[in-house]
């Protein structure tokens, strides 16, 4: 029996649980170290107590940067058994969360599904489904009918849910009279935005948060807290309305804590390069040291099918500059409902993103598999680089596409290989050109 509700009151109360121990050795940490992290809220781990099959990891900027893969079904494309090969694919390249953002057909099986088989961290946004949940229109839903959602998720073993706490309907005159070039982009922060328009009340996760708590306290779920107001272009990054609700998030995540209940808050969205580390830093200062979530940044808004190249490029800016968790983001961001090859190629650039970040802040180990490679170079030994490469198929059938004369080359250089040369001068050998 638990003598405790939630990581967090644990590592308060001096429990070691098996998910610290298992986040610790994980991190190459202690758990002395790691206890007081968890305790301040600067690492969450993310472990609903119903989710009986999670590896547990820890989420910190001062940890390995984690990454997360969105998928779930759309009235488009609704086949289930599509998005549970794109969640095996994920697992296997090694995503350590899954969010699933359904929002067609019967999405409790598939959730279920979810958490308890897969290893991975489970999230969801509770608001996307509520209205399929109760197949009614988005102004007839009550405030209850959202927080019983919630609490079906959590009951479902969800790990985190990300909810919109931070708008208000002080927010809906922000944005008439800022006049933003994209409004609101967050799909979760529109839903939430056009129910008070409709409805005229209050936002129903912000008015009954400490309900909200309760629920998430009962079954150790983890708070995200949505950034509705994410800047959806360069132009909207940094502004009144996306810095306004981060101040709102830092107070509600001061209220969580006080409740022993985990938050991370999430962050942007686009942004030129130059402001990401400035964010970063408003975000550690605003949110006391909660880990912060963010998708991308995107660095420029002019690359739709390469979108998880600009994302690449601003989530290693971030990381390095302080985020724990980087959304993943596809080629098909901005265009289409991402496929398998899609959701890959989205894990390998922002596995690279987090790997460089992990290497600039200087994690523990991070840089060991890069010496190794470069030890595998100098030896000309491919098979080790294989071993050593962040998705090796890639790199085999490359080099098998392209085979080289000689064995020790590559078809790019031959025998005027630097590596050659150098090897075979060094050791006092004949080099042989022609």
């Amino acid at each position: 029996m638990r003598n405790y509700a939630t990581q967090m009151e644990a590592a308060r109360k001096g429990i070691v649980t098996k998910e610290l121990e298992t986040v610790a050795k994980k991190e190459r940490m202690t758990v002395e170290e790691l206890m007081p992290l968890v305790a301040s809220g600067k690492v969450a781990i993310c472990a609903n107590k119903i989710h009986a099959c999670i590896s547990p990891e820890g989420i910190g900027s001062m940890l390995k940067t984690k990454i997360n893969v969105n998928l779930g079904v759309s009235r488009d494309c609704k086949d289930y058994n599509v998005e549970m090969e794109k969640v095996m694919e994920a697992v296997r390249m090694g995503a350590h969360a899954i969010m699933d953002l359904s929002s067609h057909g019967d999405t409790v099986p598939f959730r279920r599904k979810l958490t308890h088989e897969c290893p991975a961290m489970i999230g969801t946004v509770p608001v996307y489904d509520s209205v399929i949940h109760y197949q009614r229109d988005l102004d007839t839903l009550t405030a209850r009918d959202f927080i019983d959602v919630i609490r079906l998720h959590a009951q479902d073993g969800v790990d985190f849910v990300t909810l919109h706490c931070g708008i208000t309907r002080k927010t809906i005159e922000q944005v008439k009279k800022h006049k933003r070039k994209m409004n609101i982009v967050s799909r979760g922060g529109s839903l939430v935005f056009a129910w008070m328009c409709m409805t005229g009340e209050e936002n129903p996760f912000y008015e009954y948060y400490d309900e909200i708590l309760d629920i998430c306290r009962e079954y150790d779920v983890t708070i995200s807290l949505g950034d509705a107001c994410r800047p959806g272009c360069l132009a909207d990054a940094t502004d009144v309305c996306q810095i306004e609700e981060l101040v709102r998030l830092g107070e509600l995540t001061k209220r969580a804590w006080e409740k022993d209940v985990q938050v991370m808050v999430e962050g942007p969205g686009h942004m030129p390069m130059d402001q990401i580390a400035a964010n970063m830093k408003v975000q550690q200062s605003i949110c006391q040291g909660a880990p912060f979530y963010v998708l991308g940044p995107l660095v420029t808004d002019i690359a739709p099918g390469y979108d998880h190249i600009t994302s690449a490029i601003g989530g290693a800016i971030a990381a390095a500059s302080g985020a724990a968790f980087l959304c993943y983001v596809t080629p098909a961001e901005h265009l289409a409902l991402p496929n398998v090859e899609d959701v890959k190629q989205g894990i390998i650039a922002s596995k690279i993103a987090a790997h460089a970040a992990d290497i600039a802040k200087g994690v523990r180990g991070a840089r060991e598999i890069d010496d190794q490679m470069a030890d595998a170079r100098k030896a000309l030994d491919w098979e080790a680089q294989w071993a050593c490469s962040i998705e090796p198929e890639t790199a085999k059938r490359i080099r098998e596409e392209r085979k080289p004369e000689h064995e020790d080359t590559c078809s790019m250089c031959g025998k005027f290989c630097a590596v050659r040369s150098m090897n075979k001068a060094l050791a006092g050998e004949h080099i042989d050109i022609l």
